[in-house]
């Protein structure tokens, strides 16, 4: 069994949160908040999503979220989460995006993470210092694997996202939500590209694997979980996870189990 650590502290408005790593219960969820300096979160077990004015980006067990100085944000749990907290300063933080993200977890990246929050951190400056350089060289290489949903801004199209949130698994074309929404399918359309960078069939499908990734880390059934947001069948969901995510939903619900294990 893993060790007890208490939860991290619900930060307010403009705190700072030390690195750091705490169990998080399912559904446990931070206030928007910011910080001057940039944050990196892991969940070494179970997933996590961070959102911001431009959309909510989530995190399984092989992925980190990054957040640069002065975006407000906040952070939702699924699954009992080991989170690690990692504070990256400023001075560091041009050698990273200037927009939150998500990057994939190496195996050299997730053991400097898990090292340098863990319950005996590297106290030497001179060696958190250079492990700290190992973690943005590793960032700085890896490309990234956004599960990022942006938000729209436009009153029309908002409407036609507002419905799909209610409802993930709604099976309404564009045509017939724009009916409902006061706009052509052919407006919709170009908003979808113009203003959130996607089809409206990909950010439904990306809309539906969040909702997906939280229904099993609640442990929801494959079938359940493909039932439950919009797929006709599981092998079309199982096709969809592993494109989005990279792994298969049988996959993440072993890592959501046996990544627990971190010491």
């Amino acid at each position: 069994m893993p060790k007890s650590r208490h939860p991290l502290p619900d930060p307010s408005p403009p705190h700072d949160m030390p690195s750091g790593a705490g169990w998080m219960p399912h559904g446990y969820a931070m206030a928007p908040h910011m910080h001057a300096t940039g944050q990196l979160v892991y969940a070494a077990a179970g997933t996590l999503a961070t959102t911001t004015e431009r959309g909510t980006w989530v995190a399984p067990a092989n992925r980190v979220t990054w957040t640069p100085p002065g975006f407000a944000h906040s952070h939702r749990f699924y699954g009992r989460t080991d989170a690690r907290l990692l504070t990256i300063p400023v001075d560091l933080c041009g050698e990273l995006l200037d927009h939150p993200s998500v990057f994939a977890v190496s195996p050299l990246l997730r053991e400097a993470v898990v090292t340098l929050t863990g319950d005996r951190p590297e106290k030497r400056s001179g060696a958190h210092r250079r492990l700290l350089a190992v973690v943005i060289d590793e960032l700085s290489d890896t490309p990234e694997q956004s599960l990022h949903l942006p938000e729209a801004a436009d009153d029309r199209l908002r409407a036609v996202t507002d419905l799909l949130h209610a409802d993930p698994a709604r099976p309404a074309t564009l045509a017939e939500l724009g009916r409902v929404a006061g706009a052509s399918e052919r407006t919709l359309s170009r908003l979808f590209h113009s203003e959130l960078g996607m089809s409206f069939h990909r950010w439904r499908t990306i809309l539906r694997i969040h909702h997906a990734l939280a229904h099993l880390a609640e442990g929801m059934s494959v079938t359940d979980t493909a039932m439950a947001c919009g797929w006709s069948n599981p092998s079309s969901f199982i096709d969809a996870f592993n494109e989005v995510v990279g792994q298969t939903p049988g996959s993440y619900r072993t890592d959501l189990r046996g990544s627990s294990a971190v010491p």
